[in-house]
């Protein structure tokens, strides 16, 4: 199957500002099950310079520096990639830890990397959440495909345009959030129990499902053997090939696709579209 991807990101400033260093974060990380074929980004108005980088967590960006001043900043990116089979169970857990566990015993190896992965907030109700779905599995693998189906059922999915993450006691006690909140209070469930868990921005493809999608976020959690494993608490499933991230991180606020702040005290109003389909 090969899609399209088109995104377009504008920002509208009341009046002309001076943009600083900005970090576009909108090449497809690499992956076996895809591979891109074709890919064009422009930004309005010109950058005086735009170079690829990568980041402290390995995710590819552009650096984009401006002279002069502008009232819009619009960043445009075009893909086109053939996307393959992958099975997203297709893994062995090793080695197989005993379960129920209080906290999970990641192997002495990896502990000293993955500790950023398993630092996060938590309060009671998280906690007897975590437990009692632990409580009603037989295994690692079917907790989560269990957490992730409770989520999915208890929580609603709504889209919300404004930046940022809903403090994490709201998302918990409305029970609503947009694909950021829910992955974010995914990860402090999962870190609860020392599970290393990280956010993941990216695209979504699902022609089943209602606009509003294809912009996503889910998480990936490191499991012994398996590596890092995609799990999508606003549909309640593990990520196949359908998803495409664009960026990761231990925090949230690494992964957002367009990073970077301007000169002067005028507001900014921002507006994004993306586009998705089969050619």
């Amino acid at each position: 199957m090969k899609l399209r991807i088109r995104h377009s990101t504008r920002y509208t400033y009341d009046q002309k500002v001076q943009l600083n260093i900005h970090e576009f974060y909108l090449i497809p990380l690499q992956r076996f099950y895809f591979r891109v074929l074709k890919s064009n980004w422009t930004v309005f108005p010109k950058p005086q310079g735009i170079h690829e980088r990568i980041n402290f967590e390995n995710n590819p960006y552009f650096q984009a520096w401006f002279t002069g001043e502008t009232d819009f900043l619009e960043i445009k990116s075009d893909f086109e990639i053939e996307v393959g089979e992958f099975n997203p169970y297709g893994f062995i857990i090793q080695p197989q830890p005993v379960f129920p566990f209080d906290q999970f015993p990641y192997p002495e190896e990896f502990r000293d990397y993955l500790r950023i992965y398993t630092i996060g907030e938590n309060f009671p109700g998280i906690s007897d959440f975590v437990k009692g779905v632990m409580k009603e599995s037989d295994d690692l693998v079917g907790f989560l495909v269990l957490l992730l189906a409770k989520i999915h059922s208890k929580w609603e999915h709504i889209i919300r345009h404004e930046e940022g993450i809903m403090p994490l006691v709201e998302i918990f006690e409305s029970k609503t959030g947009s694909c950021r909140d829910l992955s974010w209070m995914l990860m402090t469930m999962l870190r609860s129990i020392g599970l290393a868990c990280r956010f993941v921005s990216g695209y979504a493809f699902n022609p089943e499902l209602n606009a509003g999608h294809e912009l996503h976020a889910w998480v990936e959690v490191f499991l012994p053997g398996a590596s890092w494993i995609g799990l999508d608490p606003s549909l309640g499933l593990l990520a196949d090939s359908r998803y495409i991230p664009l960026g990761i991180s231990y925090d949230p606020k690494f992964a957002s696709p367009v990073v970077g702040n301007y000169g002067g005290a005028s507001l900014s109003h921002l507006s994004t579209d993306v586009v998705i389909e089969v050619v």
